[in-house]
């Protein structure tokens, strides 16, 4: 029987998404590709300030 991995937090896919997008824009010549690929990681890196900030004010929030 396959065992089943752990699943990822959604911060863990976002840095590992990035990751990967890094290691591809190194190899991208300049370009409309490389412009694409560096928009994406900073939608990236947007998404994770975004869901910090929400996950600190959900922490914070009266129950």
């Amino acid at each position: 029987m396959r065992r089943r991995s752990e699943p990822h937090t959604f911060e863990q896919r976002l840095d590992a998404q990035r990751r990967r997008l890094e290691h591809e824009l190194a190899s991208l010549p300049v370009g409309v590709q490389r412009e694409s690929v560096a928009a994406r990681i900073e939608q990236l890196h947007a998404a994770a300030e975004m869901f910090e900030f929400l996950k600190l004010r959900d922490a914070s929030a009266p129950r």
